[in-house]
């Protein structure tokens, strides 16, 4: 990638010392949760993107709660919460509403709605602006183009996991299972004004722009994982852990293993029965490597196949089993992730509700049932600030209807 640009620190550069990043891993605790969710600030009337970011995080450095918890994703139409650090998935949850709840409150107090799609169905991406941090401006000179193209939002789930060789092996088994989440969670089937024609035009903008992003290969053991990474220092390739944007990634600083393969989610139920998923299958897979049951991970390039199938059908379509050299449908591929994960679900409490249809599915039906892609567009906002911020939870009344 060439010079990735001045301005890296030492503690840049720290973030991606492999031995200093093994021991935050032998150190870590098993199945802890954290989750962190994106949003697109809209004008509550027209439903444009407002470039109001810097706006709502100083109010957010105001409450005691969201100083924490609130931070800045790229571009300055768009604003993170986090749940910070959970010792189980009802905790996490019961973190994450709270924080939904006050920065929805921030959000009407300032006259600011919050979207929670993957992607927004006509912004211009020409007319995004990049934070101006000095982490943002290093992004910017280094990616160009490709940081100017990202407004997209989505959901990261952390999951802890108790050593070093054990993340990675959970790493290269969690591979296999981003396609059938990502059809699960698709909820961008808009860009530009157009309907594209697929459920997830996020995850083609996103991991097929992006450097190190999508499917990663397997790496086998933290060593070999440590030695490449080593080599991307040496190259000047990355300065910092956050310039490695797989689907799948050991996080260096919280000792988690991380899935960033979904989109936003329009109902904030159905983004925590997403988490939950994610949750098991991160489990599972840890307790698949202490029993010896990992076995061979697939190829990148068989994975691409199905990330693909996903993009482009969601719960439509179809994942190839490599294994039996077979078509499936992307629901029975979804059902053996149920049933795979069934011992990590019961262990931890986990619930499982799956929705019927994707948010893809939802949306585009309304539009082909004859709305207006902003009626569509309206209609979700209204239903994450609903949904998001259930009556009783310490936000403001109903309110006005966006639009």
């Amino acid at each position: 990638m060439g010079d990735p640009g001045p301005g890296a620190t030492v503690e840049d550069l720290a973030t991606l010392d492999g031995e200093r990043t093994r021991e935050v891993f032998e150190s870590s605790q098993d199945f802890t949760i954290g989750l962190e969710e994106e949003f697109a600030l809209v004008d509550p009337h027209s439903l444009e993107l407002v470039h109001r970011f810097e706006e709502l995080y100083a109010a957010c450095a105001e409450d005691e709660l969201l100083a924490e918890s609130a931070a800045g994703e790229l571009i300055d139409t768009e604003i993170e919460i986090r749940s910070g650090r959970a010792e189980g998935f009802a905790e996490a949850v019961a973190l994450q509403r709270e924080r939904r709840a006050r920065l929805f409150a921030l959000g009407e107090r300032l006259g600011i709605g919050l979207g929670a799609t993957g992607t927004h169905p006509w912004a211009n991406y020409l007319d995004q602006r990049i934070i101006d941090t000095e982490h943002y401006r290093r992004l910017r000179e280094s990616l160009r183009w490709v940081a100017q193209r990202n407004n997209t939002w989505s959901l990261h789930v952390h999951v802890g996991v108790r050593g070093a060789d054990r993340a990675i092996g959970v790493c290269d088994r969690l591979r296999e299972v981003l396609p059938p989440l990502l059809a699960l969670s698709a909820n961008s089937p808009f860009l530009d004004g157009h309907d594209t024609g697929l459920h997830s035009v996020r995850s083609e903008i996103f991991t097929r722009t992006f450097p190190r992003c999508g499917v990663p290969d397997p790496f086998g053991d933290w060593r070999a994982y440590a030695d490449f990474i080593d080599l991307l220092v040496a190259t000047r390739s990355v300065v910092e852990a956050t310039q490695l944007w797989w689907s799948v990634r050991p996080h260096h600083l919280f000792g988690t293993v991380e899935v960033r393969i979904c989109d936003a989610q329009t109902d904030g139920d159905e983004a925590f029965a997403l988490a939950a998923m994610i949750t098991a299958c991160i489990a599972q897979a840890a307790l698949d490597y202490d029993d010896g049951r990992l076995g061979e991970p697939l190829l990148a390039r068989e994975i691409e196949e199905n990330l693909w199938r996903a993009i482009r059908s969601g719960l439509d379509g179809s994942q190839i089993d490599f294994a039996a050299r077979e078509v499936i449908p992307t629901r029975t591929a979804l059902e053996r992730l149920v049933e795979w994960t069934a011992p990590a679900r019961e262990a931890l409490e986990l619930p499982v509700a799956l929705p019927e249809r994707n948010g893809a599915q939802r949306a585009r039906a309304a539009l082909e049932g004859g709305a207006r892609l902003a009626d569509v567009y309206r209609d979700q906002v209204d239903e994450t600030r609903r949904t998001y911020v259930p009556a009783g939870v310490g936000a403001p009344g109903p309110g006005p209807r966006f639009g």
